[in-house]
């Protein structure tokens, strides 16, 4: 099974989530760790492969999203969960987006250090 390592606020965005979006994410992560792949999980638009995966789930008070990468031989890095405020569209706001790559850079830079690859 594969380590699975949070970036930044990942974990505590998370945590703060209503619990059956925490019990999708927490499964499609497990899911991940072995090698598999989540029905809801799909690659990210914008990142240009199937390494980037994001699991979309709804809830009442809600849309939220998780992003992670199995980019890494040796560990899931999960890079970003939120829930999405745009009123207009599916698309993932900007700003989220931004987020994402720079947590990525950090994943990247953690996999090569401490020999996740």
């Amino acid at each position: 099974m594969k380590l699975l390592i949070w970036v930044g606020s990942s974990k505590k965005d998370l945590r703060a989530m209503p619990e059956d979006v925490q019990d999708t994410f927490g499964y499609a992560l497990y899911r991940a760790q072995l090698g598999s792949k989540h029905p809801q999980a799909k690659p990210l638009k914008g990142f240009g492969s199937a390494e980037i995966l994001e699991v979309v789930e709804n809830d009442q008070s809600g849309t939220y999203r998780a992003i992670y990468t199995v980019r890494f031989t040796k560990a899931v890095y999960v890079l970003h969960c939120f829930q999405k405020k745009s009123a207009s569209g599916i698309a993932t706001p900007q700003q989220d987006m931004e987020l994402t790559k720079q947590r990525l850079k950090q994943a990247q830079a953690d996999a090569k250090e401490n020999s996740h690859e």
